[in-house]
């Protein structure tokens, strides 16, 4: 087994492909939402986590007006408003779209599916040992993935192997930017404090590895079951388990 050895302070992580079997969120995540969400949307509709998602999702549709589209009682519960709500999110759904209302939504749904004892994370057996090790040795471990800030959250609180939230500094979704945008990962080096080649970025979707990479950081392609194969053309690194990566930590200079 070939081992990569990489110069960094920082680790930043894509979920799904990459710490989880893309599987687990096809297969069990994304039906709990689709399975709860019009239950979750009646019990909860005028909370203002809730309107202020009902109000992200228009914004994402670029709907004008909310009072022309679910009806000028829509803030009160009204049932041909969350009926006509929880068709669209499940039209979104089905495209699996990563629109950031609809996230925020779903966030919602699974915090209460990993509460209740429904949803557990799965991960990679590799993962966790080297996550442990990374962050013992000094590295900062951060998350990036489409699914919101709190889907994030319960995805790591809730896991078959216990809580393993404290391993990381900072998570960051779709508000931050699109995962195939340069400026994203420019927005996450500067919020960060890292220089961006300081930063190793792991996924396994090319178009985020190329963006991540013209924002000057280091990138790892993810080669895992199920996943979608790389293109040809990519000769970057690539790695099929954690095992394979070693870091080091550069000394960083003081700024002058």
């Amino acid at each position: 087994m070939t081992i990569a050895k990489l110069q960094a302070q920082c680790v930043l992580l894509d979920i799904e492909g990459t710490l989880s079997d893309i599987r687990f969120v096809y297969d069990v995540m994304f039906p709990y939402a689709k399975k709860n969400i019009e239950r979750f949307l009646v019990e909860n509709w005028e909370s203002l986590p809730v309107q202020d998602a009902v109000r992200t999702v228009a914004n994402d549709a670029k709907i004008a007006s909310i009072d022309d589209w679910l009806g000028p009682a829509w803030q009160k519960r009204d049932k041909t408003s969350v009926l006509k709500l929880s068709e669209h999110c499940h039209q979104l759904m089905a495209t699996d779209s990563k629109t950031t209302g609809l996230k925020s939504l779903q966030g919602m749904v699974w915090q209460l599916g990993f509460e209740s004892g429904a949803l557990r994370a799965e991960l990679f057996a590799d993962v966790l040992p080297a996550l442990m090790e990374w962050k013992a040795s000094g590295l900062d471990l951060r998350i990036y993935s489409s699914g919101s800030v709190l889907a994030q959250k319960m995805f790591f609180k809730f896991t078959m192997l216990g809580d393993l939230s404290d391993l990381f500094c900072a998570y960051y979704d779709t508000t931050i930017g699109t995962k195939k945008d340069v400026a994203s990962y420019e927005r996450i080096a500067a919020e960060s404090q890292f220089d961006p080649a300081e930063i190793v970025f792991v996924t396994d979707v090319h178009a985020e590895l190329v963006a991540a990479s013209q924002a000057g950081m280091q990138v790892v392609a993810s080669v895992r079951p199920n996943n979608t194969p790389l293109p040809t053309e990519f000769t970057g690194l690539a790695i099929t388990s954690f095992s394979q990566l070693n870091f080091s930590s550069p000394i960083r200079l003081p700024d002058a």
